[in-house]
């Protein structure tokens, strides 16, 4: 109050105006109670303080200064200091989930936010244009669509080489099904994580990916073809289905922000540094992921089934299969070796048929005819053609060459290597 001026709210100029009408009687207490939204005995007490002192009587008393249920500053200051010390580089959401469970703090998660932006720890961020695009409704049941992707990060923030997480999210639930670290989104990779899934949980009724080469032929004249992914896809029955953009597998796309952030830091905290103790460490962050972040699917009902095929078969099948043909002596070429079937005599029926070879990725060979297993001996065994790459893997593959380099010691030749000889003294030992 500035001089004869008194500073009152809206709520207290209608205040006002309810009990100057109950003084002057033109409306009873009670009525001016149901107005108020207040009982009798408030209602009395208001129009005493009136006489007393007035309109301002009417002021609430606690303007300006601190509220009861204010956290006390000593907490305040704790809670920063963690965030520098720990959570500096935290969203208020996750940094209040810190603090919370491992440090038995209690306070709002805006409470936080305000107290972090006031501190200057974090900017708010503004809100982006919206952009629109049609909604899919989530599917019905667990297991009918399972959204997949790779997503390249520096996941241990330099303290390991960059890699990939493979991510598989059912699309009904947003549940994380299965997680996978892997030094480069290849089609093992995500064999090894179809094969761990269809031991957790059995078939899904289709995968939803991208136009990657390990899911689709790019290539105009050969797109009636399969890749090695999608024919171990077929063999199992589970239907291969491709996003036209990011956008409609905006699922999983969500799902990998949110990994780059919240699974990035958990391993820091818990100081994993290798991939091997990140895969370790996978199962735990998917239970504590699911738990905050799924929802439950509008059917109960399972949409996964069981697995028909024996564990010898499903080891086939994760396998690259490639198709030769025989020659009239039995034999076949495959990455330039010879391969020479064995107990089938003049094999009169056998010549020209086409065989299938299954490579493991670890460089094993098995062939089969018919779906029987052949016996073979190696004939001949040359160089390793050299592999292809792709966007995705020749940076990794650039990085083990450097440092290959790197530790292997310069060659010098000697000084009378002929490389070193001048054009004359050349001529002149020629002559």
């Amino acid at each position: 109050m500035s001089g004869d001026t008194i500073t009152m709210s809206h709520a207290e100029i209608d205040r006002l105006s309810i009990i100057e009408s109950t003084i002057h009687r033109y409306i009873t207490q009670v009525a001016a109670a149901k107005q108020l939204k207040l009982s009798v005995r408030q209602v009395k007490r208001l129009v005493s303080n009136y006489h007393s002192e007035g309109p301002q009587g009417l002021v609430s008393k606690r303007r300006g200064k601190p509220s009861n249920n204010r956290i006390a500053y000593a907490i305040r200051q704790e809670a920063l200091a963690l965030i520098r010390s720990r959570y500096s580089d935290f969203s208020p959401t996750f940094a209040h989930e810190k603090l919370t469970e491992c440090h038995q703090l209690s306070f709002s998660v805006e409470t936080l936010r305000h107290w972090m932006i006031d501190a200057g720890i974090w900017r708010p961020k503004r809100r982006k244009k919206a952009t629109t695009h049609p909604e899919r409704p989530r599917r019905p049941r667990l297991g009918e669509l399972i959204q997949i992707d790779g997503s390249p990060h520096d996941w241990f923030e330099g303290r390991s080489a960059p890699c990939t997480l493979i991510v598989f999210i059912d699309d009904a639930t947003g549940r994380l099904m299965s997680l996978r670290f892997s030094p480069t989104e290849t089609t093992q990779s995500y064999m090894e994580t179809l094969s761990e899934y269809l031991g957790l949980y059995g078939r899904p009724a289709a995968l939803y990916s991208d136009k990657h080469s390990i899911f689709r032929v790019n290539h105009v004249d050969h797109e009636s073809e399969l890749t090695q992914f999608t024919r171990a896809l077929k063999t199992l029955d589970i239907e291969p289905i491709h996003a036209n953009t990011p956008q409609a597998k905006g699922r999983v796309e969500r799902a990998n922000k949110t990994l780059q952030d919240r699974l990035v830091k958990e391993m820091r905290l818990n100081g994993i540094n290798t991939i091997a103790e990140a895969n370790e460490y996978l199962p735990t962050f998917m239970a504590d992921y699911n738990q905050r972040f799924s929802v439950p699917a509008k059917n109960p009902q399972d949409a996964h089934r069981p697995v028909l095929h024996k564990a010898l078969e499903l080891t086939q099948i994760f396998t690259l299969h490639h198709t030769r043909k025989l020659t009239k002596n039995l034999a076949l070429q495959f990455k330039s070796t010879q391969y020479q079937l064995l107990g089938h005599g003049q094999g009169y029926r056998l010549r020209g048929a086409k065989i299938t070879v299954c490579e493991t990725f670890t460089g094993e060979v098995t062939l089969f005819h018919e779906g029987k297993e052949m016996l073979y001996k190696v004939l001949a065994q040359g160089e390793k053609a050299i592999a292809l790459e792709d966007e995705k893997t020749v940076r990794p593959l650039v990085d083990a060459v450097m440092s290959k380099q790197q530790r292997t010691p310069q060659w010098k030749p000697p000084i009378d290597h002929p490389w070193k000889r001048t054009y004359d003294q050349a001529a002149h030992s020629r002559t």
